[in-house]
């Protein structure tokens, strides 16, 4: 993942952990989990991004989140820049944003949604290196027969998220 220079961050405590959120002149670039895999080395001081815990979008996503987690809000409403990824990253986190609060999809639904059948591992690799965890809403993607698997947050986290969502349709 190639991050832009103006990259700032903030860390945050939730219901769920602590989490770290970077932002650019663009929008969201990042939330991440405490112990979250694919965690960027910026925010463990390789080379820094500076703490910006006033940053206008920043301050957005720490409300917005806090507001979900507690079952006050279904979505998110911020400018969101994904351009640290690919172009085939960039579409599978589109698809995933136009999944709704309390639905679920799989890996090969998904693959199927971007008219690429074949790419279902590929798909689940980009599904997996999402960098805006819960607002780009990777943990409602599934494994086949509806399992629990792959989720960079960890799976417990995964399914609090899940149920948290079933309880606010």
């Amino acid at each position: 993942m190639k991050y832009a220079p103006d990259t700032v961050q903030t860390r945050i405590t939730t219901s769920q952990g602590p989490v770290w959120l970077a932002a650019t002149a663009r929008g969201l670039a990042g939330l991440w989990f405490a112990g979250q895999k694919h965690f960027p080395p910026a925010l463990l001081g390789q080379p820094a991004w500076a703490p910006a815990p006033q940053h206008p979008t920043l301050q957005q996503a720490a409300a917005q989140l806090q507001q979900y987690l507690q079952g006050q809000r279904r979505g998110f409403d911020l400018p969101l820049d994904l351009s640290a990824g690919t172009a085939f990253q960039q579409a599978v986190w589109q698809a995933l944003l136009a999944l709704p609060c309390g639905h679920t999809t799989t890996y090969a639904a998904l693959s199927q949604s971007l008219g690429r059948p074949s790419a279902v591992r590929a798909v689940a690799a980009a599904v997996g290196r999402n960098p805006i965890s819960v607002v780009v809403p990777c943990h409602r993607v599934l494994g086949s027969g509806g399992s629990l698997t792959g989720y960079a947050g960890g799976l417990p986290r995964k399914a609090a998220l899940l149920a948290l969502e079933q309880g606010m349709a």
